[in-house]
């Protein structure tokens, strides 16, 4: 399913997107914002797949809005002017639904949607041996088997590695990270951590034991860690 979100500063334009969302089996729309600063600080805790953005905002800019989104999910532009739709697609926008919004056209634009992350999902290989991070201005390359957790600070993260008391240090978001790790070997528990799952040794009072290291379970994170556990 993918995950979605919308963005626009007319609550009635939301409701047809919610409308046309629960309609429409393929996507889970996780929230609504009419506020640009509000998405913002939801998008650096929660990943989402796909952003339905108006482009014409009091605050900023729907375009402004996704160029300065340092980690961009799929993008679809709603607008009532279809001039836009050319900077729109420099973007790289996904689509582009001119207001009043059908919904044959919200569905054709979903099921781009679907498609483009099914292809991304299957040009990922799960049996990835190793990974490649840049850290003091050089790539280096990490078996994949020795990343221990990985722990977000700021701008930076940490990759934690086995035998080894150094943590490499890499210029990038935790989402970014994630997306770099092959698929059903990491899980995000914390909006500051992500564990390699073949470590977790216990889970007890919303803390997860990786041995001798302790991490939290975030609280937005928590049904997906319990979704985890309860496939054993």
């Amino acid at each position: 399913m993918i995950r979605c979100i919308a963005i626009d500063d007319e609550p009635l334009a939301l409701q047809v997107i919610i409308k046309y969302a629960f309609e429409t089996p393929a996507i889970n729309l996780l929230e609504t914002f009419t506020d640009a600063i509000q998405a913002t600080a939801y998008l650096k805790l929660n990943p989402v797949d796909l952003i339905f953005l108006d482009i014409q905002m009091p605050d900023i800019s729907g375009i402004r809005f996704y160029e300065n989104l340092k980690d961009k999910p799929l993008v679809i532009f709603t607008t009532a002017f279809s001039e836009y739709a050319v900077k729109g697609f420099e973007l790289e926008a996904l689509d582009y639904l001119v207001k009043p919004v059908k919904f044959d056209r919200f569905v054709k634009a979903v099921e781009k949607a679907r498609k483009a992350l099914e292809q991304r999902n299957s040009s990922a290989d799960p049996q990835m041996e190793s990974i490649f991070v840049k850290s003091e201005y050089q790539n280096v390359r990490i078996p994949v088997k020795d990343i221990r957790y990985i722990e977000g600070l700021d701008d930076y993260i940490k990759i934690h590695l086995e035998n080894s008391t150094k943590p490499l240090l890499s210029l990038m978001s935790l989402k970014s990270m994630m997306e770099k790790l092959p698929a059903g070997q990491f899980m995000r528990v914390h909006r500051s951590y992500i564990v390699q799952l073949k470590n977790i040794r216990s889970i007890h009072n919303r803390f997860i034991s990786l041995g001798d290291t302790k991490i939290p379970v975030g609280e937005t994170y928590n049904d997906t860690v319990q979704e985890w556990l309860s496939g054993f």
